[in-house]
């Protein structure tokens, strides 16, 4: 993969419709990878979850959203600690989005990047 640095905004460098912040708040799944869309991944880079925080950006700046499709194709495992997080690292979505993109399979692509200290796994895990 080829990425560029720049010091200029994403905001100045594509066109707004074009642009998807990813979000675990958001109300839209992420169902297919758009060539078309420029994703937005870390918008935020913090040691604690602010709830809501990145959502609240995106929708100040007019922006699309989408959350990955966590909920829809894994389950909460069963753990001492009860915690559930569909916060991931910046590395685990290019992960997700990268093995997603390869094998167009959710299930693939989430197995790659969900660590089980997330707290989810996939439904055939979950039964073993």
């Amino acid at each position: 993969f080829q990425m560029d640095r720049t010091p200029e905004s994403y905001l100045d460098l594509f066109p707004l419709d074009a642009i998807v912040y990813l979000t675990p708040d958001s109300e839209n799944v992420l169902e297919d990878i758009d060539p078309d869309k420029v994703y937005v991944l870390g918008g935020l880079v913090d040691e604690s979850i602010h709830k809501q925080l990145t959502l609240r950006r995106a929708r100040e700046q007019s922006l699309q959203t989408a959350r990955l499709p966590i909920r829809e194709y894994m389950v909460k495992a069963p753990n001492s600690r009860n915690y559930h997080s569909e916060t991931l690292a910046i590395n685990q979505v290019f992960d997700i989005l990268s093995t997603y993109y390869e094998t167009r399979s959710w299930p693939v692509a989430l197995r790659a990047g969900v660590s089980s200290g997330k707290g989810y796994v996939l439904p055939e895990a979950a039964e073993q």
